[in-house]
């Protein structure tokens, strides 16, 4: 799949919506749903106040896609990975093929430069049983031992039967992290402090609490803004803004009042808004918060 070259579209600052900036640490702006208006999405981000968007991958191509949108604008980042419904695809060559994709992108330019933040997005799916559980697990840790190789935190996939809230996926998850998370700390790896981000959270308050004992961050994507997502609101409510961060998963879950359209950043907004609501505080502290968040895990 081949996108159109993204120019750096400039946009004045009296023409932005206020001066609140947030991040979308989670986009999947690379896929065709994008084709038609990439830039103007682009400039609708920008003139909402959002000055950083992370692109995941999916697979070796996706991730590619992800890297090559990096390049062409400054406000964009990639990481790289197989999500668990890809890891059909993963071959042995696979993890040499997105480490050289890590360590040539580095050869082009400034270390304080690189587009590449993080390997993601993987770990485990077993709503949709694209693939065999051994296999999702064993691709799974195959990438853990790349992103501890390579210095980059995870983003990770969790989606649990019958989108339950617990279940045999994220127990699986989190018993593979806390092993992971273990190895980091008694090698008092960099990623000790900053391991990652349980992405687009769907599991109960126990499990987010394991999660962030762990040192992982809580995404929060569209689904917060649903009258009917009570027991998510809850959860999150319970969780202090310093663990979370903020998603879109563009062009997916996009947010009330736009439920049912095609999601994009400048609708992170929503996301942000409700997270203030369920706080008690204001957009701008939310802002402030899940921004350092996001600096601390990603590091651009």
């Amino acid at each position: 799949m081949s996108h159109p070259v993204i120019t750096n579209v400039t946009v004045k600052l009296s023409e932005v919506r206020d001066s609140v900036e947030l991040v979308d640490t989670h986009c999947h702006l690379d896929l065709n749903n994008f084709d038609d208006d990439r830039e103007e999405v682009i400039e609708r981000a920008m003139r909402n106040g959002i000055n950083r968007i992370l692109v995941p991958g999916t697979n070796l191509s996706s991730s590619k896609q992800a890297l090559q949108l990096a390049r062409e604008d400054p406000m964009i980042f990639a990481a790289i990975g197989f999500q668990p419904n890809d890891t059909s695809e993963w071959q042995q060559e696979s993890q040499s093929e997105l480490e050289n994709l890590y360590r040539n992108h580095l050869n082009e330019l400034d270390i304080n430069q690189k587009r590449i933040v993080a390997i993601g997005e993987i770990g485990l799916d077993y709503y949709w049983d694209a693939a065999p559980h051994p296999l999702q697990k064993q691709v799974l840790l195959m990438q853990l031992e790349m992103a501890a190789e390579l210095g980059l935190p995870v983003v990770l996939h969790v989606r649990e039967q019958q989108d339950l809230t617990q279940g045999p996926c994220f127990d699986d998850l989190l018993d593979i992290l806390g092993k992971w998370k273990s190895y980091l700390d008694q090698t008092n790896h960099v990623l000790s402090s900053r391991p990652g981000v349980i992405h687009s959270f769907s599991g109960n308050l126990e499990y987010a609490l394991e999660a962030i004992s762990l040192g992982f961050f809580i995404g929060v994507t569209g689904p917060i803004t649903f009258k009917s997502a009570r027991e998510r609101q809850d959860t999150i409510r319970k969780i202090e803004l310093e663990h979370l961060l903020l998603e879109t998963d563009a062009p997916f879950l996009a947010p009330h009042p736009n439920r049912g359209k095609r999601n994009e950043p400048s609708n992170i907004r929503f996301i942000a808004e409700k997270i203030a609501e369920l706080y008690e505080t204001s957009l701008a502290e939310v802002a402030a918060i899940t921004n350092v968040n996001a600096m601390k895990l990603f590091e651009w």
